[in-house]
């Protein structure tokens, strides 16, 4: 037998299951009243001891049947989860349109009909119910044995892309627990009504919902990694509309870092980002890290951590990593480790508040390149009060103090990661990045040996505090999912891109040079919630999306350059060179940071950087309104 033919004639028949449902069991009502007949009168009297009627009233026993079935949804079940529980339903509804059938019957003074046939009928009724949906689910799980391997119900996926991904894909697969792939979607012609590893193409990426339907898809997976960003958006977008779970393979940069393509995932936010990849100097950076110490604060950060990946590829001849958080520090040692056993790594607890643990550490370890990641980020909570001394003092004092232990001790190059929250500040964590650069700028002027650079870019997807994650765990629960603003943006980036683009720009970086990332266009924060429910196969039904309110000191969108920098090309086309304007009395101001170890209220510090930003500071006010300082 031809099980492949049955599973698709089955799922053909899928979409009119409760109304064939419905009439398979009227016909099974009708056998059981014949059966009944048969087994009361025997087969010399079956028709001739009928009454005439005995064609009406089984059309009204139909019809009691029908109602009962209808009532307790009976159609509306799977056959090929049958079990007790649905033998108890059937029991109710052959118990009752049995007996209103009967009452019925013998109220009319119907005595032709047999009260052995009224009392008997209902209990053949059940049994040949049951005995129908036991022999279908028997035949079902006999069929996704010898189909799959498995009896066990199965994920039916299509697979968008019939290309060698897509054929490795059903190789790993196809006999994997719980997996039968139906069917391929590809747009070249060359390959429609072709079959790929045994599985048939069965047409066009845009039928996609005609064929999930059709055979009863329960996920879409989509196998173009190496298609060009456009047409692996364009995929997603058309899979994303089916309403169902959709799944990836591996993107090219994951198959090269050693990723199986079987190991589908997830669609990730990335994945909606629509950016061609990063192409880097990749000579110019090795000679700019080989060979060389280098140190990073907040190693065990989102951007830190990927910073420490990325440089540990360019043969450093040590890495020294320097992080408050003893977890963080942990966490990242141990991956290095693993993935570098023969790369030197220095791991210290320590805070860039501390100027004397700094000294110490650069004047044992001499480090040539410094990456200075450590601050807080987290805007919210910055705003929250008696927050912004700390913010302050990490932010601005740390990168200070960082910067003065790096030109004390002879390093080559300094790089402050920095944040498009930095343009305009309107809140004290973009305030006392801003102040940052302008440290790094200060530090630029002094004649130091060290280059001091920073660079500066957006949101970065899948960090800490980011809003990805608060979707996804939302988006687990049911929702809703909370958006502050229906016409909020922000920049996306992905963490190894930014980190790469960082390394970049430390090795062809000038000293006194802020570096602006291409971000790309901007995301609607809403229509990337819409997208990351529609992939997880639900709808905005299912999943609400609601606005919450700009929180303190939140823009409506950000910007990435101020309105007196100007910007200069580099080589990398993803790097741009924002020069800083110096101001009268910034370089002065510097020295005021020595002080943040006295008391300072919330608000005095707010004064204190919209002093010392000008008119880049936009204060908020404690009635909620801002003014331009």
């Amino acid at each position: 037998m031809n099980w492949q033919l049955l599973d698709t004639f089955l799922t053909r028949v899928r979409p009119h299951r409760e109304r064939l449902a419905l009439l398979l069991d009227l016909v099974v009502v009708a056998l059981a009243w014949q059966f009944t007949y048969l087994f009361r009168l025997g087969f010399e009297r079956w028709f001739s001891a009928r009454p005439g009627y005995d064609g009406y009233v089984l059309i009204g026993v139909l019809v009691a049947y029908a109602i009962a079935l209808l009532a307790l949804h009976v159609p509306k079940g799977m056959w090929r989860f049958s079990g007790f529980g649905e033998v108890k339903r059937l029991a109710l509804v052959c118990g009752g349109a049995g007996l209103v059938s009967a009452t019925v019957i013998q109220m009319a003074h119907l005595l032709g009909v047999p009260r052995a046939v009224l009392a008997l009928h209902p209990l053949f009724t059940l049994m040949l119910l049951a005995m129908m949906r036991m022999g279908y689910r028997m035949l079902y799980e006999h069929m996704r044995s010898r189909i799959s391997g498995s009896a066990q119900e199965q994920r039916r996926a299509l697979v968008m892309g019939a290309g060698d991904a897509g054929r490795l894909l059903v190789a790993g697969l196809q006999h994997t627990q719980g997996w039968v792939i139906v069917g391929f979607l590809d747009d070249a012609k060359e390959k429609q009504a072709a079959r790929v590893a045994g599985v048939p193409v069965l047409g066009r990426l845009e039928q996609a919902e005609e064929f999930a339907e059709l055979h009863g898809i329960t996920h879409l997976i989509v196998a173009m990694p190496g298609a060009s960003t456009q047409e692996r958006r364009r995929a997603l977008d058309i899979a994303g509309k089916v309403g169902l779970p959709v799944l990836t393979v591996p993107s090219s940069e994951e198959l090269l870092a050693g990723r199986a393509v079987n190991q589908v995932r997830d669609i990730e936010p990335e994945d909606l980002l629509g950016r061609e990849p990063v192409v880097l100097d990749e000579g110019g950076i090795s000679e700019c890290l080989n060979g060389k110490v280098v140190l990073i604060t907040g190693a065990g950060g989102s951007i830190g951590s990927e910073l420490c990946r990325q440089v540990a590829r360019y043969g450093p001849s040590k890495i020294v990593l320097y992080e408050l958080s003893e977890f963080a520090l942990y966490t990242i040692e141990q991956e290095l480790s693993e993935k570098f056993p023969h790369l030197p790594l220095v791991r210290l607890i320590g805070d860039v508040k501390d100027l004397e643990h700094l000294r110490h550490v650069f004047g044992k370890y001499k480090p040539q390149i410094v990456f200075h990641a450590a601050a807080y980020k987290h805007v919210p909570l910055m705003e929250e009060d008696d927050n912004a001394l700390a913010c302050l003092r990490n932010n601005t004092l740390g990168t200070y103090n960082t910067c003065l232990a790096a030109a004390e001790h002879g390093a080559e190059r300094f790089v402050l990661i920095s944040t498009d929250k930095a343009v305009n500040p309107t809140n004290v964590m973009g305030a006392t990045k801003r102040a940052a650069e302008l440290v790094v700028s200060h530090m630029s002027g002094q004649g130091h040996v060290a280059k001091f650079m920073a660079v500066r870019f957006g949101n970065v997807l899948g960090s800490s505090g980011s809003v990805i994650p608060k979707f996804k765990e939302q988006i687990a629960k049911g929702g809703p999912v909370t958006v502050t603003h229906p016409d909020i943006t922000r920049y996306f980036m992905t963490i190894p891109e930014a980190a790469r683009l960082v390394v970049q720009a430390c090795a062809i970086g000038e000293t006194g040079q802020v570096y602006v990332l291409d971000m790309g266009e901007p995301v609607r924060i809403v229509d990337l919630a819409r997208d990351m429910i529609r992939l997880a196969g639900h709808s905005e039904h299912d999943v609400r999306i609601v606005f919450s309110g700009l929180r303190p000191g939140e823009k409506l969108y950000e910007e990435m350059l101020v309105t007196d920098e100007q910007t200069l090309p580099t080589k990398v086309s993803s790097l741009f060179i924002a020069k800083l304007a110096p101001q009268a009395g910034r370089r002065d101001s510097i020295h005021w940071l020595g002080t943040l170890s006295s008391p300072y209220t919330d608000q005095s510090i707010r004064v204190m950087l919209s002093e010392v930003l000008g008119s880049e500071y936009v204060l908020p006010s404690r009635s909620g309104q801002c003014q331009c300082a």
